[in-house]
């Protein structure tokens, strides 16, 4: 979507949610404390680093000797349930009315993550990272990195407003359903 349309959108989703974001901030607050948020610098278009913003889904345990826990040791069935949904996303409606974010896009990736990429970091940088994207409607959590670089790629060659709505259509489904692989192509 075109990034102006993308900011209005996700200005009217803002707005329209705002009991739901409430709601979910209080889930998060009794479920696992203090922070609500996750905040995390990620990068966007060419590059450009931003602060994410996120619902809060794991805690910050440690072993008694000071080693972070995994994640899913980390992560309370609140914290899973909150993810399965795709509601910990929510709060990426801000950056999209910032402009930071596109609705649909590759996933915001680490700026060290994209950096050690080379040129085809580069080339996943050309567009806006997204909200939701063709990789996570396609088995996000059960591919591989690079099955989900391929399906990022796939998007950036591929993209329309036709293939966006199609996509935020199926995450709303995904959430509702779960993850799996709704549309197949050579990867």
């Amino acid at each position: 979507m075109p990034g102006l349309a993308s900011r209005i959108i996700a200005a009217l989703l803002l707005f329209g949610a705002a009991p739901l974001l409430g709601a979910i901030a209080l889930i998060v607050l009794i479920g696992l404390g203090r922070p609500v948020l996750f905040v995390q610098t990620r990068s966007g278009l060419n590059q450009q680093p931003f602060r994410l913003y996120k619902f809060r889904t794991m805690t910050s345990e440690r072993t008694r000797d000071g080693r972070i826990l995994s994640d899913a040791e980390r992560t309370p069935p609140v914290g899973r349930f909150l993810r399965r949904i795709r509601a910990d996303e929510l709060l990426g409606l801000v950056n999209v009315v910032r402009g930071e974010l596109a609705l649909v896009g590759p996933r915001p990736l680490l700026p060290e993550t994209l950096h050690a990429m080379g040129e085809l970091g580069r080339r996943r940088a050309r567009v806006a990272p997204g909200i939701t994207g063709w990789a996570q409607i396609n088995g996000n959590a059960l591919l591989t990195n690079d099955q989900k670089f391929a399906l990022d790629l796939w998007y950036i060659e591929n993209r329309s407003l036709l293939l966006d709505a199609r996509i935020v259509v199926t995450t709303i489904v995904v959430a509702l359903l779960g993850e799996r692989i709704f549309y197949r192509h050579s990867v």
